[in-house]
Formats: C-alpha cells, sequence, structure tokens
C-alpha cells in the first residue's frame, strides 16, 4: 500500500472535469451532521442529562469518536473522485546526448619537429598531447584520426571507444625530413576526413597544421586545395576548424618567417568553422578548450514516462469506505 504512493510529487489529473463532484461534498458533511442530531438511536448519556448548576458528566471516548464513520466515509467520497479525475504522474528520463561525429586531422610533416612553442616537446608532441585531453572531454562524441604530409593516412574512422582512439593517436610518427612525402597536403587531408564523415548528422573537422598548403598549385590542377575542400565542407555541411601551430615556417639563418594563412583561413571561414593560432603550449590548449566549447553537446528533447495512478485512490477509496460502513454499523454508529 505504501509503495502505490510513492513518488506522488508533481501529481496531474488529466480528467480534472470530474473535480465539480466535490461540490456536493458540502452538502454531505451537513447531512451526516444532521442525520447524527436526529437519529432515533440516543445515546444513554442524554438520559442522565445533568440539571442546571450540576457539572458535567465527562464524555466516553465513544462519544468522542462519533465523527469517525462520517469522517472515512467522505474521505472514501473524495478518492473516489479524484481517482476517476485519472490522476497521473510524469518521471523524466534522464536526458541522452547527442555527440558529434568528429575527425581530428594532424600535420605529421618535418616542420611539426620543431620545439619552438615548448623547449622540451615538438609541435607534434603538444599537438598529441592536446588532442588526448580534447578526446577524454568528449566521451560523447565517435572521434576519428587522420594524420597527414603529402598525402592524408586515416588512422581510425570515428569511433566511440576512444582508447583505441588515443592509442592510435599516439601511433603517429613524423615523416622522414626531404623525403618525397614531405610536403604540406591540406586540401587532400581535409577532404578526405570531410569523405569520411559527411553521412553523419552533425560533423566536423579539427586540422592541426604548421605549415601551408604546397601540394596543391597551379601547376598540379589535380589536386584538391584547401578552396576545394572547402566547396566539399561547404556542401556537406561539415564545419573545419583549422588551428595554425608555432611562431612560422624556418628561414634563413634560423629566422622564423611568417606564414600565409589566406587559404585556410577561408577554408575555416566558409566551412562555419574558425581559424586558430597557437604560438606556444598554453596557446594550443586554450584553442583546443575553445573548440570544444564551440562544438557543445546537443541533448535530446526531455521526456517523461506517465504513470497512472488513479488504483492507488480507487484502493484508498474502498478501505475507507470499507472501514467507514463497518464504524457505521459498530457501537460509534449506535450512537451517532
Amino acid at each position: 500500500m505504501s509503495g502505490c504512493f510513492q513518488d506522488l510529487g508533481g501529481l496531474t489529473l488529466l480528467a480534472p472535469a470530474w473535480l465539480w463532484l466535490f461540490l456536493p461534498l458540502p452538502l454531505l458533511l451537513l447531512w451526516r451532521l444532521l442525520a447524527r442530531h436526529v437519529s432515533v438511536a440516543m445515546p444513554a448519556s442524554m438520559l442522565l442529562r445533568p440539571q442546571a448548576g450540576q457539572p458535567r458528566m465527562p464524555r466516553s471516548l465513544r462519544q468522542r469518536l462519533l465523527w469517525l464513520p462520517s469522517f472515512f466515509l467522505v474521505l472514501a467520497y473524495a478518492c473516489g473522485v479524484l481517482a476517476m479525475a485519472r490522476p497521473v504522474t510524469r518521471q523524466a528520463l534522464p536526458l541522452e546526448s547527442r555527440g558529434i561525429d568528429l575527425m581530428l586531422c594532424i600535420d605529421s610533416s618535418s616542420s611539426m619537429a620543431e620545439k619552438d612553442m615548448d623547449p622540451e616537446r615538438t609541435r607534434l608532441d603538444l599537438a598529441k598531447s592536446a588532442a588526448e585531453r580534447l578526446i577524454a572531454g568528449r566521451p560523447q562524441d565517435r572521434i576519428g584520426i587522420l594524420s597527414f604530409a603529402r598525402d592524408p593516412l586515416l588512422r581510425c574512422p570515428p569511433s566511440s571507444d576512444h582508447a583505441a582512439v588515443v592509442e592510435l593517436l599516439h601511433g603517429i610518427e613524423l615523416v622522414d625530413k626531404n623525403s618525397e612525402e614531405d610536403q604540406t597536403g591540406i586540401g587532400a587531408a581535409v577532404a578526405r576526413a570531410i569523405e569520411v564523415v559527411k553521412d553523419a548528422e552533425s560533423k566536423a573537422v579539427l586540422l592541426l597544421t604548421d605549415g601551408a598548403e604546397n601540394v596543391a598549385s597551379a601547376d598540379t590542377p589535380e589536386e584538391i586545395g584547401p578552396i576545394q575542400a572547402a566547396w566539399f565542407a561547404e556542401k556537406l555541411g561539415v564545419r573545419v576548424y583549422v588551428v595554425r601551430a608555432g611562431l612560422g615556417r624556418p628561414g634563413p639563418q634560423g629566422r622564423m618567417l611568417p606564414r600565409d594563412s589566406g587559404q585556410v583561413a577561408e577554408l575555416a571561414r566558409r566551412s562555419g568553422g574558425a581559424l586558430f593560432a597557437a604560438r606556444d603550449a598554453a596557446a594550443i590548449e586554450r584553442v583546443y578548450r575553445r573548440i570544444d566549447q564551440i562544438e557543445s553537446v546537443e541533448f535530446e528533447e526531455q521526456r517523461y514516462v506517465v504513470r497512472e495512478r488513479f488504483d492507488c485512490f480507487a484502493l484508498l477509496a474502498s478501505m475507507l469506505l470499507v472501514l467507514g460502513a463497518a464504524l457505521q454499523r459498530s457501537c460509534l454508529g449506535l450512537l451517532s
């Protein structure tokens, strides 16, 4: 019985029109009150009514409880009306998050070996460390890894097995310096990442590089450049975030020269993403946190479980009715 009335907070009535039956309740109470006074059964105490000036005899326990039968019958009536009004409770279900499919594209060209952002760690080390923390902070997302130099290499498609994703992230190594692969094919890498996530409902690409496109050019029209990748991203609804790491590109006598950000900036802008510059280890962490905030988690619309509670009130009404009727037929009823 007690379990029936647990979690009744926020009670809602599906058929409140039945509440008009509460209107006759005062009349019912008045009828019961009048019935007591005109009852044929007369209490024995009235035969012993004290004369004027004499102290009243104390009321017996039965006299003090004369109201109980009527009280239980009225409560039974009220619970029956509530049962007909179909009371229900609504229990909110836990909100379910809808993550995104996120592809991390990490530059593995030899320039990522520079230690200009941290004297102890290379640009690639910092990129992988920050990416690992980003993955740990987005358990609801499916995350994939792609590394690239001249050509993109898909390490793993978007997966919810983040432990495996992190293991593959740690496996990214720099390409040999001045080898045929030691170039920066940004457009091809982004296009490949877009191809992987294009069918997802919500998707984004996070590109970390320290260079500019040097594979696609006017002399190599068969290669995909950042502007073509931007067209793919815009058409397929993939947001591209670009993180430019490092102080610049190495120049003569060890000087760092500024890099051209025009094409990658256009790639980020046209896709609905953003371009960030990270010139030290702390900056790259801040950029990753900023992207984590931008790509906020979406939640499903709040849903509820509706539980009918009319049976609880019907049961209580039946019990009160039986109890009231039993008391009515007992000595309490005879005294009323």
